[in-house]
């Protein structure tokens, strides 16, 4: 299964589940957490949500689709990997789904890595660095609606997408195939 369930889908699991997140937030946070390394297992709520007292997901669930798509978009050769920010429409709301996700991506990706600097690449230094600047900048800043903010914000998701394909090639594609050359 390589396509993700809708906005709509996992903002009613994570509500009926009191996560307390938005659609955009889990999975930013699900990127983060298996880009640096973290096991793709059922309980991945509360590891990248970091609250043992939430309860893992079931087969077959929405939170156990959002998982199984996530980790077959991020391996895919093709790179075939979106990210699931909102369905609304305008460009504030767009922009804030995708400042949300990558915060978000940032928390998963420390705690994916469980404390420790994982080893990137030049560019993947760069990459992380540039998505903790992306994390800081206001909505504010695409409030006015116009065809410039909407052509910046696909740029900006265009480079979040290739970003994060980067950073999980070097923690985790290149950590597998390091593994087969020993």
């Amino acid at each position: 299964m390589t396509e993700l369930p809708t906005v709509q889908d996992v903002t009613q699991a994570s509500q009926a589940l009191g996560l307390g997140a938005s659609a955009a937030e889990l999975h930013g946070g699900l990127c983060g957490w298996l880009s640096a390394g973290g096991a793709a297992v059922r309980e991945w709520p509360a590891k990248v949500l970091a609250d043992d007292s939430l309860p893992a997901a079931q087969e077959g669930d929405t939170l156990d689709d959002l998982l199984t798509a996530t980790v077959a978009q991020l391996e895919d050769r093709d790179f075939a990997f979106e990210l699931l920010l909102t369905d609304a429409t305008d460009t504030t709301s767009q922009a804030d789904a995708l400042f949300a996700w990558a915060r978000a991506f940032l928390g998963g990706f420390g705690l994916g890595a469980g404390g420790n600097r994982p080893v990137l690449s030049e560019e993947g230094e760069e990459a992380l660095t540039d998505l903790a600047k992306l994390a800081q900048v206001s909505v504010e800043d695409f409030e006015s609606g116009n065809d410039d903010d909407e052509d910046a914000l696909a740029e900006i998701e265009e480079f979040v997408r290739v970003a994060v394909l980067l950073l999980h090639g070097d923690c985790v594609m290149g950590a597998r195939h390091r593994q087969r050359l020993n």
